[in-house]
């Protein structure tokens, strides 16, 4: 069994160990297979260590998706100053591909795997924060594209643009994590695809698509 971790720095580096571990475990198997002594022995440490980090499981899984959100929320909070609204709006959703696409199994986790819904209340992330909820960032994005009056006149709901918009780019990641060694499929390039995507909505919403 490794040393004790003594410093604060290496408490911090075996918490990330455990959920690193935690995550690759959830997403090939699901939450509710996997237990915190499989995790324990996947890193070399007793459960007991675990448990001195996280409460119990879904203090771990929480402590996960907060990790994720948050990483990608930081990952998109560039684009946000972008000045013309329609270039952001393309930029942020091809931010969002290239954050799935990098980190396949913070993706999985977040989006492609089952696992309890995140209380609000013991969330270390704070929701319709701009630095730390992606989702209000797509929101906010979106709506300045609404209020620029760029969307066809009978798109009046912008939160459904949002969602829409989402589910779009989030098909063709997904497609891409969880397929894209599929022998039976001749896949074009990822970049075409998430291009061709992006070009389909757009041209669909927008009054004068570019």
């Amino acid at each position: 069994m490794p040393p004790k971790p003594k410093t604060q720095l290496e408490r911090q580096q075996l918490r990330t160990l455990i959920m690193d571990a935690a995550r690759e475990l959830f997403v090939s198997r699901g939450p509710e297979a996997v237990t915190m002594r499989e995790i324990a022995k996947r890193i070399g440490y007793s459960a007991t260590s675990i448990y001195l980090h996280f409460a119990d499981k879904e203090a771990l899984i929480r402590a996960i998706c907060d990790t994720d959100f948050l990483a990608l929320a930081n990952a998109l909070k560039s684009n946000l100053s972008i000045s013309d609204p329609v270039e952001r709006l393309l930029a942020f959703g091809w931010a969002y591909a290239q954050f799935g696409l990098n980190y396949p199994n913070h993706y999985r986790m977040m989006f492609m795997t089952e696992h309890p819904l995140s209380d609000p209340k013991l969330s270390t992330l704070q929701q319709n924060n701009a630095e730390q909820d992606a989702y209000f960032q797509l929101k906010t994005v979106v709506n300045e594209v609404f209020l620029a009056n760029k969307f066809k006149s009978d798109l009046t709901d912008s939160e459904l643009i949002a969602q829409t918009i989402w589910a779009g780019m989030h098909g063709v990641c997904a497609l891409h994590i969880s397929m894209a060694n599929d022998v039976w499929v001749n896949w074009r390039e990822i970049e075409a695809r998430l291009l061709m995507m992006q070009l389909t909505l757009m041209r669909g919403m927008l009054k004068e698509p570019s």
